[in-house]
């Protein structure tokens, strides 16, 4: 009975994932997506689509359309898609990801407790440091940059990304992934 069971609900997950993920599939932009709308339509109706194709386990492109939405003047929904993600069972790095949208937002009160909280749970991520350090001194306060400078190299001093986070904050020039 129980093997009856097992396999009854094996199959009713393994269809259902099927039909998730062909539906998924089947919903692709076209360019009467955004052909002939005007530019907040299009990207509206394209990132309601990368919502539906990321799927509910697709944190990071979750956070990708979250950025798009937040940066590109749908605040509200960008906030939206963060904070189910954080409300919910999320990774650091995702944590880390949505630090660096309120970052380039220019919104180091929102980005630094995240970043702050990922540094603590990832003391020897290196590049991630690194990165922080950057935007520590984007900011204004170097000496706390340094001190995550001075850590992230005690853990690596061989990655070209990490001394060019390092430098470009020196010159203004904020960190790219």
């Amino acid at each position: 009975m129980k093997v009856r069971i097992t396999a009854a609900t094996a199959a009713f997950l393994f269809a259902a994932g099927i039909g998730v993920g062909f539906a998924a599939q089947k919903l692709r932009p076209t360019p009467a997506t955004y052909h002939e709308k005007a530019p907040k339509d299009a990207a509206r109706a394209l990132l309601e689509m990368a919502l539906v194709q990321s799927g509910k386990n697709g944190s990071w492109e979750r956070i990708g359309a979250g950025r798009v939405y937040y940066l590109g003047g749908f605040k509200a929904e960008g906030q939206a898609i963060f904070d189910a993600l954080l409300n919910g069972k999320h990774e650091d790095s995702d944590v880390y990801r949505i630090a660096r949208v309120y970052a380039e937002a220019g919104e180091w009160a929102k980005a630094k407790p995240l970043f702050d909280g990922f540094l603590a749970r990832n003391p020897d991520d290196g590049k991630g440091l690194a990165e922080v350090g950057a935007h520590y001194l984007l900011q204004g306060d170097r000496a706390t940059a340094e001190r995550l400078f001075d850590r992230a190299l005690e853990i690596e001093n061989n990655d070209p990304w990490m001394s060019e986070h390092m430098a470009g904050a020196y010159l203004g020039v904020k960190p790219q992934e």
